[in-house]
């Protein structure tokens, strides 16, 4: 028993005297002493952290340090030692023999952080973040309202003066925009055909309503399937290059060049591109109603036994030409609306690189946004207009 209280004084003994290398512990009758000892660094802070935890201080008493016998501090003792006298209230912390120390001490101060601190930020990051997004989309929203309208004056300029209109280019962008995006249009439609036709196909076939497949087939491709597919695919290919062309022409400053030589960028770049959408893609729409009709027609066919004669003359006979023309009217205005945004994205491309394909997918996922809101809104018109 003897021989185990020798040992545990022995250890007690051995702590403190590690203890009184590094710092001294004085009670005041207001508070604490704490005399700063030696050197306090990476290689010694283990010890101090341990041995300062293990002594207890009130919050609320005054607390000196004394700096008058420490040797040296490093970075991550004054780190420590600040965290340390976050414990205690600010007026309560005196220095004494300071003046060496002050100067880096304050630098550490001024910088530091806590964890509630670091928490509190986390927690208003969400906040900050909403901000910044509604501040980039007001702004972004405000320079499309402006080059929108730049469009429609330059859209009524050339309405004045036609010999300015540049045919040449807009007959090249539909054959880029449309004649070779036709294999993808009609591979797409052919099997967008082919699924709605066999899906209502197994339904009717329940109900010994087999011929009512044509009206299901012709309907929903006219008025909704196709214009809103087409219109995707090409937003895809269209707006994405768009953005891409424009954008390396800023780049390479030709838009800066354009200008210099007084030739508005708006009526050789981006009007140009509007007609040619505008006029492509509601041919692409019909393309893509023939097609996606032959391919319901063939599920028709193998499915339910339907004729290629039958299922003309039911098409004929008892689908309305209008949901045809509403589907070719509605793709005049998704054409403008991917024309504008992929060319407005394009002009805002920056002097890097890297902006052209930020953009650029920005501008593609903006158009398909814009398609399919617009496609929802003439929806509801056209219902509540009856027809």
């Amino acid at each position: 028993m003897d021989n185990i209280n020798y040992f545990n004084l022995k250890e007690k003994i051995a702590k403190i005297m590690k203890s009184i290398e590094y710092f001294i512990l004085e009670k005041q009758e207001d508070g604490y002493k704490l005399n700063l000892l030696n050197i306090w660094d990476k290689q010694t802070i283990s010890i101090i952290i341990e041995e300062i935890k293990s002594l207890k201080f009130h919050p609320n008493k005054k607390i000196y340090i004394d700096f008058e016998n420490l040797k040296e501090i490093d970075s991550i003792g004054i780190i420590y030692l600040i965290s340390f006298l976050k414990k205690f209230k600010k007026q309560n912390i005196s220095y004494l023999n300071f003046e060496k120390y002050e100067q880096i001490f304050e630098f550490y101060q001024k910088h530091y952080q806590n964890e509630f601190l670091q928490e509190k930020k986390i927690l208003n990051r969400f906040f900050e973040n909403v901000g910044k997004k509604v501040y980039e989309i007001s702004k972004s929203t405000k320079l499309f309202i402006d080059f929108l309208g730049k469009v429609f004056y330059f859209l009524f300029y050339l309405v004045v003066n036609p010999k300015k209109i540049r045919f040449k280019a807009t007959l090249k962008y539909i054959e880029t925009s449309a004649v070779d995006a036709l294999l993808i249009v009609a591979v797409t439609a052919f099997l967008v055909g082919v699924v709605i036709a066999y899906q209502g196909a197994v339904q009717l076939e329940k109900f010994g309503a087999n011929i009512f497949v044509v009206e299901m087939i012709s309907i929903t491709m006219f008025r909704e399937i196709a214009p809103l597919v087409t219109a995707i695919v090409i937003a895809g290919r269209s707006a994405s290059s768009y953005t891409a062309e424009i954008g390396a022409m800023k780049i390479t400053e030709e838009i800066d060049a354009m200008r210099t030589m007084n030739f508005e960028p708006i009526i050789f770049l981006t009007i140009p591109r509007i007609f040619a959408l505008c006029i492509s893609l509601p041919l692409l729409v019909f393309f893509a109603d023939i097609v996606g009709v032959m391919g319901g027609m063939v599920i028709a066919y193998t499915s339910l036994d339907i004729t290629y004669v039958e299922f003309i003359n039911r098409l004929q006979n008892e689908v309305p030409v209008k949901h045809l023309l509403l589907g070719v009217f509605k793709a005049l205005f998704f054409g403008f609306s991917i024309a504008i945004i992929g060319c407005f994205r394009g002009f805002q491309v920056e002097n890097n690189t890297t902006s052209i394909g930020k953009y650029t997918t920005i501008s593609v996922v903006n158009a398909i946004f814009v398609v399919i809101l617009l496609d929802a809104v003439f929806s509801v018109i056209f219902t509540q207009m009856g027809i």
